[in-house]
């Protein structure tokens, strides 16, 4: 009808973004932490979320998001997390950030701690092609073209099988675990994650504190 707010749709959103709104039920209190330029929490406010907030470090994603009317401040995940109370939110999400933290086992510790459930995803290095890249041209893999290895973000690079054993240190109950190729095409990683580790170019895990 003329006049009538059209939902958005997932289509311009990453894959990995489109499988973590997947997991996220309506009307959820969701905090997405390093939202960068809002565009998977724009989302998750329009369609999900009763409460829908971000906290991103940069100004400039922090202007972005801002500007498309989105409920976020300036922040670091290292630092600031443990300013917020235990279960402020039903969902924390942590999207391809993880590898960026200076502890991260400290930041997981706190989206378990100030959300009901945690969505991470993160790019994993134990990717074939990042193990062809290290084995024949003996340089470190990096993500994306724009960053060589003195440059990049990543000062925490982990595999699947790394970020599984640290949940399993940390005593987190692992409800959902996926693992996406280029394509967008997911498939369940399994008890072990040994062939997700080595076939999956990215990972999401749905978390929770035993």
């Amino acid at each position: 009808m003329p006049g009538t707010a059209q939902p958005m749709t997932m289509s311009g959103l990453r894959h990995d973004l489109r499988l973590i709104a997947g997991l996220i039920p309506h009307n959820s209190r969701i905090l997405d932490v390093g939202c960068g330029d809002g565009a998977l929490l724009a989302y998750l406010a329009k369609e999900k979320a009763g409460d829908a907030r971000g906290i991103e470090l940069s100004q400039n994603g922090v202007n972005a998001c801002v500007s498309k009317g989105l409920s976020v401040i300036q922040g670091d995940a290292d630092m600031d997390l443990s300013n917020y109370p235990e279960h402020a939110f039903d969902y924390v999400v942590l999207s391809r950030t993880l590898q960026a933290t200076r502890q991260p086992e400290v930041v997981i510790s706190n989206l378990v701690r100030i959300g009901k459930h945690a969505v991470v995803s993160f790019v994993n290095f134990g990717h074939w092609k990042k193990r062809i890249s290290l084995l024949f041209r003996g340089t470190m893999p990096v993500n994306g073209s724009a960053f060589s290895w003195y440059s990049s973000p990543d000062i925490h690079p982990c595999t699947i099988l790394d970020f599984v054993t640290l949940c399993k240190n940390l005593d987190l109950e692992i409800e959902v675990a996926i693992s996406v190729d280029d394509q967008g095409k997911k498939q369940t990683i399994a008890s072990n994650g040994r062939s997700a580790n080595l076939l999956g170019e990215q990972a999401i895990f749905l978390l929770r504190r035993n």
